[in-house]
């Protein structure tokens, strides 16, 4: 999920020198080749294709209703390119498609509304949050999508819906389907969210019943995710309220109202971040608390030993001393005398302690 200085380093070195515009691929190949699925659709109709081939995009645009092609796998650099050739795509727009270290951002052009979200998902087997690029490319009456890989996209809700005709997708129009996959995207957030507030109750249950460090290397790294959701979703919240407050024609007014709803999601995502990383402040001073008061119990312990030890050790060492005059040294009973001495002295003082409560 974290962007690693090398992966910076090298993104900067491949663009060092070269024009604004120019096409190359800063990421990581994900997948061996790229595929396209292209679903067209109308009120009436709906046509699937799951493995298109790049000479037949644009046979298989039409004029009427709304196409939605998704590509998965953007490091083929010269598919990027066809793909804007067909559309009529900016140079830097397509240059943000190649750059999967975007953060979420909406750029408006005379006949395309650009849109880059991160799209989240919970890695169980290392259970950590790791994230994927989607870029939106909104027209008249097609939409775009590019994914890094296809490791289960939020978008099968979506799919369904269309190829079913369940809701209102297919009777409007592209921009109404974009908010959907943005909505899908959101949505995804909360239940990525969810299995982090399991995670902050486990380690907090960990913590209380025995502070050790993994306890707090995990809380670390916690933090250090939740530090990275939260950067990502606050420019997104930007995006969503660009896209309800913008002026672009491609955008109808019954698609910003929906928006203004998504918005609010969004608010609350950030919210519940904000919430976790109070939170994980918190399982911090609860640890730190936990193991002073785990070390107090263990001197409390030492000290009620060593004050046990204080008289039977006078004792004893009072009758040590080597001086040949002590009345009780030639006593029959002294040696047992003193035994009994001591542990009737040591019973007095446990009875003394607990009955103060001091263990």
């Amino acid at each position: 999920m974290k962007l690693s200085t090398k992966s910076l380093t090298k993104k900067k070195v491949r663009k060092t020198g070269l024009p604004p515009g120019s096409l190359v691929f800063t990421g990581e190949q994900k997948l061996a080749q790229p595929n396209l699925s292209l679903i067209k659709y109308s009120e009436t109709s709906c046509k699937v294709i799951d493995s298109l081939r790049a000479e037949d995009i644009s046979s298989s645009i039409e004029k009427n209703g709304v196409a939605w092609l998704n590509i998965e796998g953007i490091h083929d650099t010269a598919l990027v390119e066809k793909i804007g050739e067909v559309f009529h795509l900016h140079p830097l727009l397509l240059e943000d498609i190649l750059n999967p270290q975007q953060r979420p951002k909406l750029d408006e052009y005379d006949d395309v509304v650009f849109i880059i979200a991160k799209m989240l998902f919970m890695d169980k087997k290392q259970d950590k949050i790791i994230d994927e690029q989607v870029s939106f490319v909104l027209g008249e009456n097609f939409l775009l999508t590019f994914q890094e890989s296809k490791p289960g996209d939020v978008f099968d809700i979506v799919r369904e819906r269309i190829i079913n005709n369940k809701g209102k997708i297919r009777k409007e129009k592209s921009d109404y389907l974009c908010y959907r996959l943005l909505d899908a995207i959101v949505d995804n957030y909360f239940e990525v969210l969810e299995k982090v507030g399991d995670r902050l109750e486990d380690i907090e249950l960990a913590i209380i019943q025995n502070p050790e460090k993994s306890s707090i290397q995990k809380t670390h790294e916690l933090k250090r995710e939740l530090i990275y959701l939260r950067k990502i979703t606050w420019p997104l919240r930007e995006v969503i309220n660009n896209f309800h407050r913008g002026e672009h024609t491609l955008i109808n007014q019954t698609t910003k109202i929906y928006m203004r709803d998504l918005y609010d999601h969004t608010i609350q995502v950030i919210d519940t971040i904000e919430t976790y990383r109070d939170w994980l402040s918190g399982l911090e001073d609860l640890y730190l608390s936990s193991l002073s008061n785990k070390m107090n119990e263990v001197m409390k312990i030492l000290t009620m030993i060593a004050t046990l030890f204080i008289p039977l050790t006078f004792i004893v060492g009072l009758y040590g001393m080597n001086f040949k005059f002590m009345p009780e040294l030639e006593w029959r009973w002294g040696y047992g005398f003193v035994w009994v001495i001591m542990i009737s002295l040591t019973v007095f003082m446990i009875f003394y302690f607990k009955r103060k409560k001091w263990f």
